[in-house]
């Protein structure tokens, strides 16, 4: 089980950036002196000679899309080496774990601590008894050696240029419990910090590798104000040309606000913040811990600082009114939002994974468990807002890569016509605002 391709792991989204949840699960292994192989394919064609060698198939299912892809490996593993072992890890495979066992694999490993993927490979190794291999130490820094490079992944994209981008996360988890999302059932509150050491290593990896933007995957970069201006301190000590970018709330973009100006100063080019939706009641029920007013105050705090907002939406859920989803493109016009906001985001539909908070006071417009879905289906009670969301996502399917001006204007073409509202001249965009992005639209 030690040698070479005996394990592989398999890493299938992050995002567009080069991962980190399998860089952790091959630190981990290495560390414990087993030598995996890896496959990332979201760049990569699936291998089916890897998979034939292979005796132990490591899938990573961080995320929802993630966890879709991981399955089609998993089948293809099945098909062409029916002994091996195959195993789901991440939030999203432990979040589905009883489904996963029951339908796609023999193991899960309800945890995002590597440990336990080293726990599993010593129990494969060497059944009814304790490990040969020697115990795991703590790796200094996640392992890319064998990652496909940065050149392949999400880029930054600001004035025209394009930088490789290092991912890396600063914590786990999250304090918050806001009832749609994912990570509650899993963490139920509780955050796990990142050693600064381990963080500042595997960034310090990636710039040697050509990285000149660092991209924070924490649910939440604030969860630890402390911890985190503490990395991005010595990260602009270390490397002062280096950028980075961070997902925070809203609610601590208002707590937090005098700490924007230190951020910006150490590299800050945008936030990514989970505005949601601007129906106050509907907040509430999901316990964003902000209300729609507030998010034109963190709009002006982020941008008073010297850094941009991108905000992530979720404008389909039961609670939706047809009004409220023409509403969100007029916000972004009158907020200058336009260039900020990827056309996708318009089309996103609430999840309810298994364990959601929300399923605890589910009404009528809840339907059943989607096994391909991995998520418990539902339909809005009003069959208009459903229809909207086929056609928004489908037009953004289908206009993927295309001018995402181009493509608001369209969709919010089809909002309008939803409401039934004319407009007496067409609708012209304002002019571009310089807004940093990276290449690869915000997915779940």
């Amino acid at each position: 089980m030690q040698g070479q391709g005996d394990i592989l792991v398999v890493s299938c989204y992050e995002l567009g950036r080069q991962p980190v949840a399998a860089a952790g699960a091959l630190a981990a292994l290495e560390s414990a002196g087993f030598l995996p192989a890896v496959q990332d394919v979201a760049v990569d064609k699936l291998s089916e000679a890897a998979l034939k060698q292979a005796r132990l198939i490591l899938i990573s299912a961080p995320m929802h899309t993630a966890l879709q892809l991981g399955v089609r490996v998993a089948a293809r593993a099945r098909a062409v080496n029916p002994s091996a072992h195959v195993a789901f890890f991440g939030l999203y495979a432990a979040l589905n774990a009883e489904h996963l066992r029951e339908r796609h694999c023999d193991s899960v490993i309800s945890s995002e601590d590597p440990a336990a993927l080293v726990a599993l490979v010593g129990r494969l190794a060497h059944p009814g008894s304790q490990p040969a291999a020697r115990s795991p130490q703590r790796p200094s820094f996640p392992s890319r050696r064998a990652l496909p490079t940065l050149d392949r992944y999400a880029r930054l994209e600001i004035d025209g240029e394009s930088r490789l981008v290092a991912s890396v996360e600063a914590t786990r988890g999250c304090k918050h419990l806001c009832k749609h999302c994912p990570i509650v059932p899993v963490y139920g509150g509780k955050f796990v910090v990142v050693p600064r050491e381990t963080v500042l290593g595997d960034i310090a990896q990636q710039i040697e590798q050509g990285a000149r933007h660092v991209s924070f995957g924490d649910p939440d970069f604030l969860n630890g104000p402390t911890h985190a201006l503490r990395i991005v301190r010595e990260l602009h000590q270390r490397w002062p040309q280096a950028t980075f970018d961070a997902t925070i709330k809203i609610e601590h973009l208002l707590q937090h606000r005098a700490l924007l100006p230190e951020l910006v100063a150490c590299g800050l080019l945008f936030i990514t913040s989970a505005v949601e939706c601007l129906d106050d009641e509907i907040l509430r029920r999901l316990d964003k811990g902000h209300v729609a007013a507030d998010v034109p105050v963190a709009l002006r705090a982020v941008r008073a600082a010297g850094a941009e907002l991108r905000p992530s939406l979720m404008p389909y859920t039961p609670w939706t009114r047809l009004e409220d989803l023409p509403a969100l493109f007029d916000f972004a016009v009158e907020h200058d939002l336009v260039d900020a906001i990827d056309p996708v985001q318009y089309t996103m539909r609430l999840l309810l994974p298994p364990g959601s908070l929300l399923l605890d006071r589910a009404a009528p417009w809840l339907r059943a468990f989607d096994a391909q879905a991995f998520s418990w289906s539902w339909v809005h009670p009003d069959p208009r807002v459903d229809a909207l969301w086929r056609s928004s996502a489908e037009l953004a399917r289908l206009e993927a890569g295309s001018d995402p001006r181009a493509t608001f204007v369209r969709l919010r073409d089809l909002a309008d016509r939803a409401v039934q509202r004319t407009r007496t001249a067409p609708f012209v965009p304002p002019p571009h605002r310089t807004s940093p992005r990276l290449s690869e639209p915000w997915f779940c």
